[in-house]
């Protein structure tokens, strides 16, 4: 008799207040029978996976608009988002990667031309001081990293994360030993310091002293993927229109020109060429200090020796006329005071 009374299928809004009732098991708990929490665990599963269900669809049928609205209302409406963040370390990968997917599209799911996401995350920024610590357990950062990666999507968790402490978390992170949490935080970095181009550029200007002297060791480490990811990523902010006044101060600083010298002769060919990007910038600025000056003229002959024989396999027109200024640049700079003698050579 049993199956004649089918339950009714839940709604967008109820799968997401049954999960909230199920979140509360997922970690271990004395007060709760095992083999309660882990019936409930299961359910829990079951309740992610329908969600992803509807926010995605199916083979058989496509997401219809009204049930992600649904859904997505009733999820920011409390803080279910946190409670299954905070559960994510008591999930298996399997769920662990459904949640990552729903919580992604929930953040794109927009209600009147509004992000509910964006306007979520600006009154709970706990959300986020909860993540960034996760991004260097082992374990969970490739989770943890995807979803602040979607988080930062919105100018307002962007602009919390570079104005809080948290910022200085991913200069020790980059260069985390282990191969997943460093990439995974070089990934996060880069969207947090390219997405934003307008917060981006007044938080860089506000703050260059430390920045920079923090992003200098990134450029200095041993390890060649941190060189490598530190200078593209280099490349791609100082290029970056919106950071011109933070470009200029940059090329007319002479640690500066050491490491992007240094950076040069890299043994790595993909971290020379974008150092030869960020030594372009070096190159062009018609308002060179002499100090930079003095250490071009000094360097010239072996620069030019160097770029000579500076080619790719993939090497095409843009990149040969962009070296030929470079060139010509150095052959034809000149001293305006006297030359210093002593002044050292930087090897190139």
């Amino acid at each position: 008799m049993k199956g004649l009374f089918k339950s009714k299928p839940r709604t967008p809004a109820d799968l997401v207040r049954h999960l909230r009732h199920l979140l509360p098991y997922a970690a271990p708990n004395s007060a709760i029978r095992t083999t309660k929490r882990l019936e409930k665990v299961c359910e829990l599963r079951k309740v992610i996976l329908e969600m992803r269900t509807v926010l995605y669809g199916d083979e058989r049928l496509e997401p219809a608009e009204e049930a992600c609205v649904k859904l997505t209302q009733e999820f920011f409406k409390e803080d279910t988002c946190y409670m299954l963040i905070a559960s994510l370390p008591h999930l298996d990968p399997g769920t662990r990667q459904d949640v990552t997917h729903v919580i992604a599209n929930l953040q794109r799911q927009r209600l009147n031309g509004r992000y509910l996401a964006s306007e979520y995350l600006e009154s709970n920024t706990a959300v986020l001081a909860m993540l960034l610590p996760g991004c260097e357990n082992s374990e969970l950062a490739i989770s943890y990293g995807a979803i602040l990666r979607d988080c930062i999507r919105h100018q307002v968790a962007a602009k919390y994360i570079l104005e809080s402490d948290h910022i200085k978390l991913f200069f020790r992170y980059i260069q985390d030993s282990s191969f997943d949490i460093a990439s995974d935080a070089a990934a996060t970095f880069t969207e947090l310091l390219t997405r934003h181009k307008s917060t981006v550029a007044e938080y860089l200007s506000e703050n260059y002293d430390w920045f920079f002297r923090e992003y200098n060791s990134l450029l200095e480490s041993s390890n060649y993927i941190t060189r490598r990811n530190a200078v593209r990523l280099l490349r791609a902010m100082l290029l970056d229109r919106s950071n011109t006044s933070v470009m200029v101060r940059y090329v007319c600083s002479l640690d500066n020109l050491r490491i992007v010298m240094n950076l040069l002769r890299d043994s790595n060919k993909t971290i020379q060429l974008e150092a030869f990007h960020v030594f372009k910038l070096f190159a062009a600025n018609q308002r060179k200090p002499q100090e930079i000056v003095k250490v071009l003229v000094a360097n010239r002959s072996k620069l030019i020796r160097f770029f000579s024989d500076f080619s790719f396999e993939k090497a095409d027109e843009q990149f040969e006329s962009d070296k030929a200024e470079v060139v010509r640049e150095i052959a034809t700079l000149e001293l305006t005071g006297p030359p210093c003698s002593s002044f050292k050579e930087i090897s190139c």
